[in-house]
């Protein structure tokens, strides 16, 4: 049977990256369970334990990434055994057998299954946090370069006062800028679980030691350095604390927030044809209409964040069911959310690096579309401009009113233009005013600071929270697989 004549999840299948998958793979797992055992060993030896000899090390070491043949070996053990650490006890023990009596010497499952899991975690982190900086970095630079453009605002999907395009995409910056400092500081949170036995009072390792307490400590910290980490949780059952699930997935869940809002902008805004995300050449939009560049990226963007965002509640449901020190239902569920939480962010973190590498702008489109609603929203410049020449506030007001209403008109039941400025060239009353209409209709007078605020941010804050990151910043283009 091939991979063709069986499902494969879409996620590592189709969409998200080599690195984010091999994280995951069977290999990296099992792999990672032998550098677990090897590590232990080592520790052990170095405090004294002196069944372990040299030999058992050196083998371990030679065989720390597994074979295609050792998994299918390890499988059919399994399948006899129904325990999946123990079958591969076995198979690492007959592959070495030097170390086939001292392998997993002390330990629970968990110290393979847990610490691999939190190692994963880490490495995943490792991934995608370089992915999110170029997102926020590559947005900062658009942001810079549209700073100045006006473009029509929107509230309630109504038109609403002038911003500008760079000013608009600050506003996804912001929010992408807290899911850095939250996938920074979940990332750095992630322990170890360590050494602790099979209820977590670590009385396997008390035992080996002959009741040496400060050698079991030792043990502890040893295992914990030699894996690369900085913390060891102090305590835990069998089983880390799946409240760590939640805190490794929470930020991720609200990074699928911003992820979605940012790809529902841009598929209105190519709705509207101001803006669209990047169109290759050779890309089809549409089986049946030759004419049509769907936003299939963005599409893809909001339809993985659902998933990803309803991934959390896997974490605080399981975490909230653990029994006393430790209880299996957590497992199938944990292989299944944990890898699919990671490899979902992974996807759309490209896909949002590619979007934002090449986004078109539309500036006559934009112009137009704020030349249409301009009109009314200069009626207040103009009031202000007619009182100063001397014309009463409340004799404009409903001069203009009468005029804007007949405009309106034109516009929802003509199917015309929006003519009010005609009508105000056309009206001897507002003659004194005639020649300031160009200067009052300006649309760079109507964005307010919007092109200071994208400066300010983008020169102060943005470098502020980027600089401990800089050496992750690249213009590496990103290709998507499909």
């Amino acid at each position: 049977m091939s991979d063709f004549d069986k499902y494969l999840t879409p996620l590592s299948a189709r969409y998200a990256s080599k690195e984010m998958s091999g994280i995951f793979s069977m290999r990296n797992r099992f792999s990672t369970w032998r550098n677990l055992w090897l590590n232990l060993a080592i520790a052990e030896k170095e405090l004294g334990l002196d069944v372990i000899t040299d030999k058992a090390i050196a083998e371990m070491k030679e065989h720390l990434t597994i074979t295609d043949e050792e998994i299918a070996q390890a499988s059919a053990q399994e399948a006899i055994v129904r325990h999946d650490v123990m079958a591969h006890v076995h198979t690492f023990g007959e592959t070495c057998p030097a170390a086939a009596g001292i392998i997993h010497l002390g330990a629970t499952s968990c110290f393979v299954t847990d610490n691999a899991d939190l190692i994963f975690l880490r490495d995943a982190y490792d991934v995608i946090i370089p992915k999110l900086i170029n997102v926020i970095d590559r947005l900062s630079k658009f942001a810079l370069n549209y700073k100045d453009v006006p473009v029509l605002g929107w509230t309630h999907f109504q038109p609403a006062q002038l911003t500008t395009l760079g000013k608009r995409v600050t506003l996804w910056i912001q929010d992408l800028l807290w899911d850095l400092r939250n996938f920074d500081r979940a990332r750095n949170d992630i322990g170890l679980r360590g050494v602790k036995g099979t209820t977590g009072t670590q009385a396997s390792f008390l035992a080996l030691f002959h009741g040496n307490h400060d050698k079991v400590e030792e043990l502890d910290q040893r295992v914990t350095e030699l894996l690369g980490f900085e913390t060891v949780y102090p305590v835990t059952g069998q089983t880390y604390s799946r409240k760590i699930d939640i805190d490794v997935l929470a930020p991720l869940a609200s990074f699928a927030a911003t992820a979605h809002k940012m790809a529902t902008d841009i598929r209105l805004l190519a709705n509207l044809k101001e803006v669209e995300e990047p169109f290759e050449k050779t890309q089809i939009g549409s089986s049946a209409m030759a004419y049509k560049r769907n936003p299939m990226r963005c599409e893809r963007v909001c339809s993985l964040a659902r998933h990803m965002g309803s991934l959390f509640n896997d974490a605080v449901q399981t975490a909230s069911v653990q029994w006393f020190e430790r209880t299996l239902d957590d497992s199938a569920i944990r292989r299944i959310s944990l890898p699919s939480a990671f490899l979902t962010a992974d996807i759309l973190l490209s896909t949002l690096l590619n979007i934002s590498s090449g986004m078109v702008v539309y500036p006559k489109v934009i112009e137009r579309r704020i030349n249409s609603e301009l009109p009314f929203m200069a009626t207040e410049n103009i009031i202000m401009a007619m009182v100063e020449k001397g014309a009463s506030r409340q004799e404009v007001h409903e001069k203009i009113r009468v005029l804007s209403h007949q405009a309106a008109a034109v516009v929802k039941e003509e199917g015309g233009d929006n003519d009010l400025i005609e009508r105000v060239k056309n009206d001897p009353f507002f003659k004194p005013i005639h020649t300031q209409l160009a200067t009052l209709l300006n649309p760079s007078t109507f964005v307010g600071r919007a092109p200071q605020q994208v400066e300010k941010f983008v020169g102060k804050d943005v470098k502020k929270a980027l600089q401990p990151f800089e050496k992750h910043i690249n213009d590496v283009d990103v290709k998507l697989n499909v």
